[in-house]
């Protein structure tokens, strides 16, 4: 991938550039290093002679890059904070002090090369996804495997992929079945398994069985080529207040000018102002906060969260309410049957097996669902001639030559067929459950309940959310009213919208928003669009795979774990608390050398040694974000077995009949 090769070449420039860096310092760093032991090698002249000459080299060395820096920021009008140290290495020079120009050069650019492989460090992470790209795949030709590079694949073709092999692109599985470690993608701790139709991601690991995959996206159009363009995006994004230290920039330096000028014209001692040059190098502050957002988008990256800007990271800390669509974010948007009324003396399996030989010829997610709850029951299913279909309203066939009917009840009663058990007391359809209704000949033979099942961790996430503080928490679904309050009441929403179009939800969201809530807005990036658009903060569920998903939000959730939601905002508030611990530090610490220098307590060597000790002071501390929410690595991916649907008791017939 063109765009890959340049990220790559970037990287290995910048790091080749970083060790040419490392050698100068070394070298200038020895030769300084020696001077200090000149005196018992030499004595007299010779000793002043050898001890200048190895330090005014090794300061050259060292000092020539820093004021090399200075004067190219100056000639572009730019007014960089290395400049005060640059002034400080040139006015020990210019007093014949070359060991402090070169100590002082030294710890300069150790502090500078902190920075730069902190930086690097972000950029790694992206070289890391670059090789999760195979650099090899097995295309199959006529039955034939023929080795090629991944980047020549095109959506259609077929690769086979061994146990150890990262897949070489997006595509499904068209035989073989097998378990794939997909942390890199989603986040998950634990591999998936995989069989044949299910949908397989580029850089993931195959474990165990051997696939033919048919490709559907290769390149940089497949999921890890998108997450490596968004992550590289929010690195080169910027929060507010890295803006604000960028303002302040220009008048910083003139005035710690000034103050080291008045120290001088006081004291007519230069070591002073040299220090407080030195000293005043904010290196602190400067990476007070990259090394945060770097570490913070590292962390969320790892668990499967994609964040675009980093100030989508700072807005989560603040959210007061949150507007979740129905299907596909509270519930797994897979119909499940639930429950079965069997009437006029039919057994629970004759209702599911009739239901199920006429559904089976049709592919909508309700007769999905009924058919494979008829295969988990191992009830064997009958021949359907005559199938007809009308879209919103059910299906027909006929079964052992029997006419049967399955749908709504007002269509069946279009079509004629005798509802009246239906208004019994034992026969009546329950609220808050998709009811489909089965017809013989005219006559009702039962009933069957479907819902949309919650989501397992959707509960505990909304639990995790109102002990954070965000007590706005609010379902929306064009469902009808019965299933959306069940819904909302298993989940503890604090407010409900039902049977709402897609203008609703942005009145929704734009009324919230006057009221003074930070609003995030939580879809399947599908139907959602223009309502994750409106909100403050839009995040996309099960963006794995998904362009619209990963396209339509800010935040993308590569997997549909929710408890991602509420470490998201744990993990804004970390990082802006951390922020400002670094900054307070960093400006403590200035302060109180700045004093110290004028003062005359630290020398100029001394206060070298404490800018670096600054440098990684921040940088650790910063670092402590990469590890922070491990906890959320545990078994929580693996969908649980639906129970068998609940059966009623049976109207004049043979009882309670269980079907699995």
């Amino acid at each position: 991938m063109a765009h890959d090769m340049i990220l790559k070449d970037s990287i290995e420039a910048q790091t080749g550039r970083a060790s040419l860096k490392i050698v100068a310092i070394l070298a200038g760093g020895v030769l300084v290093g020696i001077s200090y032991f000149v005196p018992l090698m030499a004595e007299g002249d010779n000793e002043v002679f050898y001890r200048n000459l190895l330090a005014g080299v090794g300061a050259v060395l060292l000092g020539a890059p820093v004021i090399m820096h200075a004067i190219k920021h100056l000639l572009h009008g730019h007014m960089h904070m290395d400049e005060l140290v640059a002034v400080a290495i040139l006015a020990a020079f210019a007093t014949g002090q070359y060991q402090v120009a070169g100590t002082v050069g030294f710890f300069l650019l150790l502090a500078n090369l902190v920075e730069s492989r902190t930086a690097l460090g972000a950029k790694a992470s992206i070289e890391s996804l670059v090789r999760l790209a195979p650099k090899k795949a097995h295309k199959l030709i006529d039955g034939q495997e023929h080795l090629i590079d991944p980047n020549t694949l095109i959506a259609g073709d077929i690769v086979r992929v061994r146990p150890g092999d990262n897949i070489p692109a997006d595509g499904q599985i068209l035989s073989g079945s097998t378990t794939v470690n997909q942390a890199t993608i989603t986040g998950e701790s634990l591999p998936v398994d995989k069989a044949v139709g299910d949908e397989v991601f580029s850089g993931t690991t195959n474990l165990t069985g051997t696939l033919d995959v048919r490709v559907t996206r290769a390149g940089e159009d497949t999921t890890l080529g998108k997450v490596q363009r968004l992550i590289l995006q929010a690195e080169a994004s910027r929060i507010p207040i890295m803006r604000l230290i960028d303002r302040y920039a220009g008048w910083y330096t003139p005035v710690v000018l000034m103050l080291s000028g008045i120290v001088l014209y006081f004291t007519k001692d230069i070591t002073r102002p040299i220090t407080m040059l030195i000293v005043a190098c904010p290196c602190a502050i400067i990476l007070a906060v990259p090394t945060v957002m770097v570490a913070a988008l590292s962390c969320a990256a790892r668990l499967g969260i994609l964040v675009k800007n980093v100030q989508n990271l700072e807005i989560a800390r603040t959210l007061t309410a949150v507007v979740f669509d129905k299907t596909g974010t509270l519930t797994t948007g897979e119909l499940t049957l639930t429950r079965m009324k069997p009437l006029h003396q039919t057994d629970a399996a004759d209702l599911l097996m009739t239901a199920a030989s006429v559904e089976s010829l049709s592919k909508h997610p309700v007769a999905q669902a009924v058919v494979a709850k008829a295969h988990q029951a191992h009830v064997r299913l009958l021949e359907a001639t005559d199938f007809r279909e009308v879209p919103g309203q059910g299906v027909s066939a006929r079964v052992d030559g029997q006419l049967i009917r399955v749908g709504r009840r007002s269509w069946l009663e279009a079509q004629g067929v005798d509802t009246s058990i239906l208004a019994k007391p034992d026969a009546t359809e329950p609220e808050g459950l998709s009811t489909l209704h089965v017809a013989r000949n005219g006559r009702i033979i039962g009933w069957m309940g479907l819902e949309d099942r919650a989501r397992p961790e959707a509960k505990a996430a909304m639990e995790e959310l109102r002990e954070l503080g965000v007590k706005h928490l609010i379902m929306v679904t064009g469902d009808r009213w019965s299933v959306a309050r069940r819904v909302a009441a298993e989940m503890g929403c604090s407010e409900v919208q039902a049977e709402v179009l897609p203008q609703d939800k942005l009145v929704l969201v734009d009324s919230l928003r006057s009221q003074g809530h930070r609003v995030a807005v939580v879809g399947d990036g599908v139907n959602d669009a223009p309502a994750l658009a409106a909100g403050d903060l839009s995040v996309a569920m099960g963006a794995a795979g998904s362009d619209v998903a990963i396209n339509s939000a800010s935040v993308a959730l590569m997997n549909n774990d929710l408890q991602r939601l509420p470490f998201l905002i744990r993990l804004s508030r970390k990082a802006v608390q951390v922020v400002h611990q670094n900054l307070m530090f960093g400006v403590f610490f200035i302060t109180v050398s700045l004093i110290l220098s004028g003062m005359g307590t630290i020398t100029p060597i001394f206060g070298a040694a404490l800018h670096l000790a600054a440098a990684l002071v921040v940088v650790l501390n910063s670092a402590r974000l990469v590890r922070f929410g491990e906890e959320l690595h545990r078994i929580s991916d693996q969908p649980a077995e639906a129970p068998a649907p609940r059966v009623e008791p049976v109207t004049g017939g043979t009882g309670f009949q269980p079907v699995s």
